[in-house]
């Protein structure tokens, strides 16, 4: 027989973990494209080594579900989108921000510093900002269930 402590202390437990999981960059994005509205795809935000890394899981828009990198150069030509790795090396800052050198756009082919932060007023929405020199573009993505 469970002793009602120990089932109690468990489930205080889970909820707990699954509130700071909710609180985190990490986990699966749909993406929404700040020009159109409308929602692109989905990113699979993971940590390894302490860094930030993101992966093409999944393409929304209708009739590119296969698209490859048609603009890419190099390794990257023609290679399928889904699956690619459009975030590298991004390091946490002392703010909570993520910050790094490699945001891979695979239908411009370009690549570009970012920034990456929760929303403060709503946990599941992730800020996604793009720098080029001194222009950037700032896209908010929303937390997709598990």
């Amino acid at each position: 027989m469970i002793n009602n402590k120990v089932v109690f202390v468990s489930l205080f437990f889970l909820i707990g973990i699954n509130c700071l999981a909710a609180q985190s960059v990490f986990g699966r994005w749909k993406t929404i494209d700040d020009r159109t509205g409308k929602p692109k795809g989905i990113i699979n935000i993971v940590q390894k080594d302490g860094q930030l890394y993101g992966y093409v899981e999944k393409i929304l828009e209708e009739g590119k579900e296969g698209a490859v990198c048609i603009k890419c150069e190099g390794e990257l030509k023609d290679e399928p989108i889904v699956g690619m790795e459009i975030i590298k090396g991004g390091e946490k800052t002392d703010d909570g921000e993520w910050k790094g050198k490699h945001l891979f756009d695979p239908e411009q082919a370009m690549t570009f510093r970012f920034k990456i932060w929760l929303n403060p007023d709503n946990k599941d929405e992730l800020k996604v900002r793009g720098y080029l020199a001194f222009l950037f573009r700032t896209q908010t993505w929303i937390r997709v269930g598990a």
